[in-house]
């Protein structure tokens, strides 16, 4: 499944990090005056109630669509064998002209050394 880590999808990781802020602002928030205090109550309730909101109402379904086989297919599948064939019909000529170079080469005799 696509845009997931470890099993889960960005939804949780995004409740996480809510929850953690929310938190770390109403530690901040008690060591604050008493009237600013008072502020810690609607901070939880809009923390609740994004998570509600979350959880009731998701973007996607919770059954995953079916994962389909990404089918590869060779373009050049033509011109390929085209091109080996090219190949191998040059290496050949090459071959039958280079042999009776080889056949063919002149050996001359050696003159004897006579004393």
């Amino acid at each position: 499944m696509p845009g997931t880590v470890l099993g889960v999808g960005p939804g949780v990781f995004l409740l996480g990090l809510i929850w953690i802020a929310t938190l770390l602002l109403a530690v901040l928030l008690s060591r604050a005056s008493r009237s600013a205090k008072f502020s810690i109550i609607p901070l939880l309730l809009l923390a609740i109630v994004i998570t509600l909101v979350l959880l009731f109402f998701p973007r996607s379904s919770e059954i995953p669509t079916p994962v389909r086989e990404v089918e590869t297919v060779d373009g050049f599948f033509i011109g390929r064998y085209v091109l080996l064939s090219v190949a191998g019909a040059a290496f050949l000529a090459a071959l039958f002209l280079l042999l009776p170079l080889h056949f063919l080469t002149p050996v001359h005799a050696k003159p004897l050394q006579v004393h």
